[in-house]
């Protein structure tokens, strides 16, 4: 028994070849628009702001038609096209008999362009009368029986165009993370940073402590890594001469997924030589809150139940201090992984036994910290174990210059003072081997340590996240809501 879908689909190229037996094509390869439909309407207003003088303009415009109403000789349509929606008012006697015969055969989903005058209905309405229309593609599907209010997730996040189409909120969302975007990057160009870009396809993952997504080269025969970070080739870059880059692009960890996780995100990794976290802490402050401003005009935004508030100077709480706030932990106190285990054992926190000592300290961030911090952060000198790319702080060798910047009770950004001593620098590599996990990268990059022997010179980095940012100026709790097309398991 076919069902309701597939009878109205199969009506739909019924229609299909009525069209093309009167000679019609379906999909033609152009249109010629004048307006879009706000354009359109912003040019009525400005007739009607002029007293209404003169004869208003034809005007061509095209979109998608969203809803149908007919009454006796009179139909209506809404057609959306990409920036707005409008009105068409068909009347029997203003059309041509083909047109009329044509739109017997439109349906909701298609693609038309409309060309007529421009007027305001009784109840308001900017409304074109149609003159004249063209079908520009054929809907052989009919859009979901809620188009007003498609829910489904899995439809939403798998069939993007059809959430686009539907609610319109969401084409919103994407608009703003064009604008977060393109405002860090003006923001880092006004400062004199140089955009570049490196290889995705990396012969050695690093730069993290991740796990790596791995394909082959069939021509050279060997293996490559989808990159983990952009670290190590940026900082190639400093020590070549550049003195202020940057790099906006796609990181690829092959590991789980949540709603702050997905396994491909968005990054901003920047590079400044003769700058130490200080300086780096103070850009981040200024280029956020600035890219906040100048997209919702203040400081302030919400985020689930709680207001944000950017402006500058965020709060600076030391790591140390932090954990023993939330977690009731004094990690100087227990310096090995035994001691620091039985301690978070004492205090019934679940523990993982192949954790060592740093990664137990990244968990108690995680779990205890950085949920309570949600008005935005700085959190400051972290452990040496778990900054392998961190330069020492000069009054404590077991502390490395580290800041993360939090909001919202999630990590958004991540930054050192580098490490620029080659000699350090393959020492903690080395012992950053040994505490790997299983499957993470590890491999010592010997043509970093080497590019680092040339000379680096003093160097503030940031890694910042994209996808994080824009979960909280569009007040969205879960990561796939702001990558238009999310990793999903594959559906069976």
């Amino acid at each position: 028994m076919t069902s309701r879908l597939d009878r109205i689909a199969q009506q739909r190229l019924e229609k299909l070849e009525r069209l093309r037996a009167r000679g019609i094509n379906p999909y033609p390869h152009r249109y010629h628009r004048s307006h879009t439909t706000q354009q359109a309407i912003a040019l009525l207003k400005q007739q009607e702001e002029g007293g209404g003088k003169g004869e208003t303009p034809v005007v061509n415009i095209a979109g998608r038609i969203m809803a149908r109403r007919r009454m006796g000789k009179i139909s209506f349509l809404d057609i959306r096209d990409g920036s707005g929606k409008i009105q068409l008012y068909f009347h029997s006697d203003l059309v041509s008999e083909a047109n009329l015969k044509l739109l017997k055969d439109i349906d909701i989903g298609d693609i038309i362009g409309a060309s007529g005058k421009l007027f305001r209905t009784k109840s308001g309405e900017p409304t074109l009368e149609v003159e004249n229309f063209t079908l520009l593609s054929k809907s052989l599907r009919p859009l979901p029986e809620k188009w007003h209010g498609l829910s489904d997730i899995d439809t939403r996040y798998r069939q993007r165009y059809l959430d686009l189409i539907a609610n319109t909120e969401v084409g919103e969302i994407f608009k703003v993370r064009s604008q977060v975007i393109t405002g860090i990057r003006q923001f880092m160009d006004r400062r004199g940073f140089l955009e570049v870009e490196t290889q995705v396809l990396q012969p050695l993952a690093g730069g993290a402590l991740a796990r790596p997504f791995i394909t082959h080269h069939l021509a050279l025969d060997q293996d490559f890594y989808l990159r983990i970070a952009l670290e190590l080739h940026l900082k190639r870059l400093i020590v070549g001469g550049f003195d202020k880059v940057y790099e906006v692009g796609r990181i690829f960890r092959n590991e789980g997924i949540s709603t702050k996780h997905n396994p491909e995100f968005t990054m901003l990794e920047s590079y400044e030589a003769y700058a130490d976290y200080n300086d780096v802490m103070e850009m981040v402050e200024k280029m956020v809150s600035g890219t906040l401003r100048k997209i919702t005009g203040g400081y302030k935004i919400r985020f689930g139940d709680n207001v944000l508030n950017f402006k500058p100077p965020w709060q600076r709480l030391s790591l140390h201090q932090a954990i023993m706030n939330y977690a009731g932990v004094n990690f100087d106190k227990f310096p090995d992984t035994d001691s620091l285990r039985g301690e978070m054992l004492r205090l019934k926190m679940e523990v993982d036994p192949q954790k060592d000592r740093g990664r137990l300290i990244d968990e108690l961030i995680s779990t205890y910290v950085e949920p309570n911090l949600i008005q935005p952060t700085f959190l400051l000198d972290y452990p040496i174990e778990i900054s392998p790319l961190a330069k020492k702080k000069p009054d404590n060798e077991c502390l490395v210059e580290r800041f993360e910047g939090f909001a919202g009770g999630m990590e958004i950004a991540n930054a050192f003072t580098e490490l620029n001593d080659p000699i350090d620098q393959r020492q903690r590599f080395l012992q950053q081997q040994k505490q790997q996990a299983e499957g993470e990268a590890g491999v010592i990059d010997e043509d970093f340590v080497l590019s680092l022997e040339y000379g680096m010179p003093p160097t503030g980095g940031l890694g910042l996240g994209i996808d994080r940012l824009v979960m909280l100026v569009t007040n969205q709790q879960s990561i796939r809501e702001v990558i238009l097309f999310p990793q999903l398991r594959e559906k069976t």
